[in-house]
């Protein structure tokens, strides 16, 4: 034992060694080529001198990096991560000219600028010779990947035996999209745990599953992690009672919705027993949370930990460095590509510019390689259920379009990403299984304003004989994205867009979320019913119902209950349409349940609009400024995915299908129990058979 513990060491130094005598020749170099960075006195020195010189001042250097960088990020903890990236090249840069301040031989000096310059290329050049020389070094590879994790779990009790599960959510695509890009071969990895075209074994299997009408993350997440998304009718809503619009991506939204769920469902969540949630909108119930919406508003403490995923990942220089870069080269390839769509006047096409960029990189990069490394440091810290949601394509997808080649190329990217999860699981203390979904898809179409010229609240306004706009304006964009963004940048409400707590006015509130709008009157403190809607404003909802980019509407009735309207006066009571679906029709089935289900809702909308959908070719119109757009009923957007390895139950029998988040909840929680893992909570026997 000790023969073997004296061999790591002499390994670790001798690594030591050979990263330091690189960053001594990179310096080296970089003296040579950078006018502003010299090894040597004025008077001039020997080669030997500025050998020396260089050796000290990378040595210096490295030592600060591993002593000082640490210290510094979580003091920037403070700072929002967006700035934090931009800072990171600064800090690196003051850190070098420390190095060479402290060098004894007192010879080096850089110009501010070129110190960020030979910093930045130090702390990449160390990372990769570190990663190079350990690489067929398993116990290495491990402890660089575990310093991560930010975890103190090493001299805790041994992992279980039992395996442990990973839930990897990959916002916004849906099973047809993952099939297309395994078909083109921009997926590997999925395609060979499936085993298309590979020859081998399958080690998953691909199901599709059906969302609620209200297909978008906020509902989705919350019945995935919490069972149950009861009465969220969209991702925007307003209700009478608080007065409010509610936000599903709104850090004090978030938080309402999840002590709602958890007061509903009875328990504490998916993720309650050794979880750990990365990510998302909703906390699981988890212990250890890193980027968790429904906390940001909280005071940082032991036990709120939603920034805490930034400390681990840029407490290694390297890291922060390489994760600026790439930043940067997203925002320039972002700017490149809505450029040749703008040159080449691709239709359809929404606005590409001010923030986005920005927000655009935040969450093909930042957020995702922090998300990765935190759900790498839960594995090698052991913990039994993990659940981590990855926002790029989503983002992606609803500038650029579902199918684009731009959402293409992230998918690629999110491919490598669970090759690497895969090849920590490797390294992990106790065997884990893998399991991929998405909570919901996207479908295709050009936005409502685009085709008619005006938006949905121009349309609601003519009906209600109020007067219109010349010019019809933006819909804000509600994508997942911006909450990532809010939660690193802490603001808890949305700026620029809704009120949180409108006046109440005789003049309706129209919210949009994808193709589903959501028309309520705050004036009147109950759901209006259509003969109340019709006394009022005879007008609205023929309007509405008749006009071309409207598929259906959804009202209470005083006579039927509840009652869907569509164009040429359709009007078809909500207990009728399984035999007479109506405009219901072209949506498919599962419609007429989804409808029904949100219509018992406490705070579904006095008038629910969903958009015009073509069968043919999937496409819907989206309210907000979205050409993939999602949140309604309509083509691609109501059919994610669930990627499931074959040593799990097959999560429904054969002919059934899996519809609506909380039965993917329930099939989840089987799961965990399946590998001894938490039970959350302890089920009936009727559940226990679901």
């Amino acid at each position: 034992m000790r023969g073997v513990r004296w061999r790591r060491v002499a390994s670790q130094v001798g690594r030591s060694v050979a990263v330091w005598a690189v960053c001594t020749v990179t310096m080296l170099v970089l003296a040579g080529i950078l006018p502003d960075f010299r090894l040597r006195s004025e008077n001039g020195d020997s080669a030997t001198d500025i050998a020396v010189t260089a050796a000290l001042g990378a040595g210096v250097f490295g030592l600060l990096s591993a002593l000082v960088w640490p210290l510094l990020v979580r003091l920037l903890l403070l700072v929002p991560a967006l700035v934090l990236g931009l800072l990171v090249f600064f800090l690196n840069g003051a850190l070098l000219l420390l190095a060479l301040h402290l060098n004894p031989a007192e010879r080096g000096a850089a110009a501010p600028e070129t110190a960020v310059v030979v910093a930045a290329v130090m702390s990449a050049v160390a990372s990769a010779t570190g990663a190079a020389l350990a690489v067929r070094d398993d116990d290495a590879y491990r402890r660089r990947l575990y310093r991560l994790s930010d975890r103190r779990r090493r001299s805790g009790p041994p992992s279980p035996a039992a395996p442990g599960t990973v839930f990897l959510q990959l916002d916004g695509v849906g099973h047809d999209v993952l099939l297309d890009a395994v078909g083109k071969g921009a997926m590997p990895t999925v395609a060979r745990w499936l085993d298309i075209g590979d020859g081998g074994r399958p080690t998953h299997r691909l199901t599709p599953w059906r969302t609620d009408w209200s297909s978008q993350t906020g509902a989705s997440q919350l019945g995935i992690l919490h069972g149950s998304n009861h009465d969220v009718p969209a991702f925007r809503w307003y209700e009478k009672d608080s007065r409010e619009v509610v936000v599903c991506n709104r850090p004090t939204s978030a938080a309402e919705l999840q002590r709602r769920a958890v007061a509903h469902a009875g328990h504490g969540g998916l993720l309650t027993v050794d979880g750990a949630s990365r990510g998302n909108l909703f906390s699981g119930g988890a212990g250890e949370q890193a980027l968790v919406l429904s906390i940001a508003t909280r005071r940082r403490s032991r036990e709120n930990r939603s920034r805490a995923g930034y400390f681990a990942y840029f407490s290694d220089p390297a890291n922060a460095v390489r994760t600026a870069l790439s930043f940067v080269a997203e925002v320039g390839r972002e700017i490149g590509q809505s450029t040749r769509a703008r040159l080449s006047k691709q239709r359809p096409r929404v606005s590409r510019a001010g923030l986005y960029p920005f927000v655009r990189a935040f969450a093909t990069v930042v957020e995702r390689d922090v998300v990765v490394a935190s759900v790498m440091g839960d594995m090698l810290a052991g913990r039994t259920a993990v659940y981590a949601d990855l926002v790029a394509y989503d983002e992606v997808a609803h500038h650029s379009g579902p199918a684009s080649r731009d959402a293409q190329k992230v998918l690629e990217r999110l491919d490598r990403s669970l090759a690497l999860i895969e090849n920590v699981a490797e390294h992990a203390p106790r065997p884990y299984r893998i399991v991929v979904l998405s909570d919901h898809g996207q479908s295709p179409g050009e936005t409502f304003r685009s085709r008619y010229g005006l938006t949905l609240g121009d349309l609601v306004r003519a009906g209600c004989g109020l007067p219109v706009p010349r010019r019809a304006e933006r819909t804000r964009s509600g994508a997942e994205a911006r909450a990532a963004v809010r939660a690193a940048l802490r603001i808890p409400v949305e700026e620029g867009g809704e009120r949180h707590r409108p006046e109440r006015r005789p003049e309706p509130i129209v919210l949009a979320s994808g193709n589903l709008g959501l028309v309520s009157f705050p004036d009147v403190t109950h759901r209006m019913s259509k003969e109340e809607i019709d006394a009022r404003h005879p007008a609205l909802l023929p309007t509405l119902a008749n006009h071309p980019g409207v598929g259906f509407l959804l009202v209470r009735s005083e006579q039927h209950g509840g009652v869907v309207l569509g164009a040429y006066g359709a009007e078809i009571p909500l207990a009728q349409l399984d035999d007479d679906p109506g405009p219901l029709a072209p949506f498919g089935p599962g419609a007429a349940d989804a409808v029904r289900r949100t219509h018992l809702f406490p705070h579904t909308a006095d008038i629910m609009v969903n958009s015009f959908h073509d069968p043919a070719d999937g496409e819907v119109l989206a309210f907000e400024e979205q050409i993939g757009s999602h949140g309604g009923l309509g083509g691609a957007q109501g059919k994610p995915f669930l990627l499931s390895p074959l040593l799990l139950s097959a999560p429904v029998d054969e002919g059934q299908e899996l519809t609506g988040a909380e039965h993917v909840h329930r099939v989840l929680r089987r799961w965990l129990r399946e590998s001894n893992g938490p039970q959350v909570p302890v089920e009936s026997s009727e559940e226990r058979a679901a």
